[in-house]
């Protein structure tokens, strides 16, 4: 029986509604993903929307995207949107783009709308335009929502999960959990909530309306970067195959940026939670720590995908969290020796993390930022411990100098 654990990273709303989507894990290519949504397309009542999730083109033979126009085709004219596993990617059907009113002069800051040789959009939308499709696509309603809330803190609980910190938290949420919470629906679990920061106001204003005890706001979340698998991660240094009017990825937040948000946090008195995967973006973090002192207040940096040596004591010196999701790198392999090769020997340096002096459980932390990846903490185990998908051999690990012992990787799954 698995002890008592933390899920330090989670989206519990679209845990829930991931649960009522199309799973494309399984899927081996473009033709696999426009069969999966050809088979819900004849399921469904004419004008529904068809939303898919867990693309993995990295892991595909030929990493090209389904078009929109094979999109219309599959789901008979239907509007589609199919995510990357990532949740930084996705591509749309021609009705979906229309209905968001995106087209070839559409242009979205920190966002990419791919376009073809022609200048008419491919489907594939990144980062802030890939989240500018979603959120124009309708809405569960407050009862559905509640249902969706209690299936994902159900699903967690099942895993052996007590605790759950959800790292974008809606302002709503607290509200609900308390509710489940009050009618013994989701048991004993306990909830700590990062809204991002435009949503910081009204969380604190809800939470004055009364929270279950079990339910805390205990930071804001900002998104400094982008992924790996989409090239939008923030490095140091070019990918080897990155794009070329973006070489080293892409920035999703300005250095003052990043400085205003941990003011905000500071004068709420709360912590900040930044997401950030390259080594570019965790320097960033860092910096704007430094620079603003919120040094030693319970700041984390979330995935740290890849830290610079030259960082890597910062964490302790600043009193800064690393909020590790080991899990990441098994459906990451592909995408890491692609982009970059030079520096595997950067990728989740856990074990000089705990060297340079983080506490395993308390300032070192797993989760699994579920619905990204499932949430399975053996998923993280293997990632943390083999640094290679079950089933692979040795020779195929990646930066295996930098695993740990099963114990210690528990432990980072540790309800204090």
């Amino acid at each position: 029986m698995r002890p008592a654990l933390r899920e330090a990273h989670a989206h519990i709303f679209q845990l829930g509604r991931s649960l009522t989507m199309l799973d494309l894990g399984g899927c081996t290519n473009a033709q696999g993903v426009l069969d999966a949504i050809a088979d819900r397309a004849s399921e469904l009542q004419e004008h529904e929307w068809i939303m898919a999730h867990s693309a993995r083109p990295e892991g595909w033979e030929d990493p090209r995207w389904p078009s929109r126009e094979q999109l219309d085709a599959a789901g008979g004219d239907r509007p589609v949107v199919a995510w990357c596993f990532d949740y930084h990617a996705l591509v749309a059907s021609t009705a979906a783009l229309r209905y968001a009113r995106i087209d070839s002069s559409t242009t979205i800051e920190s966002g990419v709308v791919e376009l073809d040789k022609s200048g008419e959009p491919t489907g594939l939308l990144l980062e802030h335009a890939a989240l500018h499709m979603w959120n124009r696509v309708p809405e569960p309603n407050k009862e559905k929502r509640v249902e969706l809330v209690r299936s994902a803190c159900t699903h967690l609980a099942a895993l052996g999960f007590v605790e759950v910190h959800d790292l974008k938290a809606q302002s709503w949420l607290g509200g609900v959990l308390t509710d489940l919470l009050g009618s013994g629906e989701i048991g004993d679990m306990r909830f700590d909530l990062y809204p991002l920061i435009p949503d910081l106001k009204a969380s604190i204003k809800a939470r004055s309306e009364g929270f279950d005890d079990r339910v805390r706001i205990v930071g804001g979340k900002i998104f400094v970067d982008g992924t790996l698998n989409s090239r939008t991660a923030w490095m140091l240094h070019p990918y080897a195959d990155g794009h070329p009017d973006r070489p080293n990825g892409t920035p999703m937040m300005t250095p003052t940026q990043i400085e205003e948000a941990m003011r905000v946090c500071k004068d709420a008195g709360l912590a900040i939670a930044a997401h950030a995967i390259g080594d570019g973006a965790v320097r960033a973090v860092l910096d704007a720590i430094e620079k603003t002192g919120c040094d030693h207040s319970g700041c984390r940096i979330e995935h740290a995908e890849l830290i610079d040596e030259k960082d890597l004591r910062r964490f302790v010196d600043l009193g800064v969290k690393a909020s590790l999701q080991p899990c990441h790198l098994l459906p990451d392999m592909e995408a890491l020796r692609r982009a970059v090769p030079d520096r595997l020997d950067r990728v989740l340096p856990i074990r000089s993390l705990l060297k340079s002096g983080l506490a395993p459980g308390v300032d070192l932390l797993f989760g699994s930022d579920v619905p990204i990846v499932r949430a399975d903490p053996e998923d993280s185990i293997q990632g943390a411990v083999h640094r290679r998908r079950a089933g692979m051999d040795e020779s195929e690990s990646i930066n295996p100098s930098e695993a740990i012992d099963e114990e210690t990787a528990w432990l980072c799954f540790g309800n204090e």
